[in-house]
């Protein structure tokens, strides 16, 4: 994946509420303590091969902008 290896790619990925679970994990898996933190326990399941963060967080009665931001936060921290 491109954003594993291109360090200005990945300075400029931020995360929203449409992108796919995986595709999150995928960009750092130092994301995946921030999942759990709101609730998301299950991050490898099938279903977050395919459902986006907005629609895990309405399955899971979780805020997704609460979320997004807390991942975007890490993220940033690590530039």
């Amino acid at each position: 994946m491109l954003i594993k290896f291109n360090r200005e790619v990945y300075e400029m990925a931020k995360v929203n509420e449409d992108m796919l679970i995986k595709d999150v994990l995928e960009l750092d898996e130092g994301t995946a303590p921030i999942f759990m933190k709101h609730g998301m326990h299950c991050l490898w399941c099938p279903s977050s091969y395919f459902e986006s963060i907005k629609d895990a967080c309405a399955v899971h009665g979780i805020d997704p902008s609460k979320l997004v931001d807390d991942l975007n936060e890490y993220l940033s921290s690590k530039q």
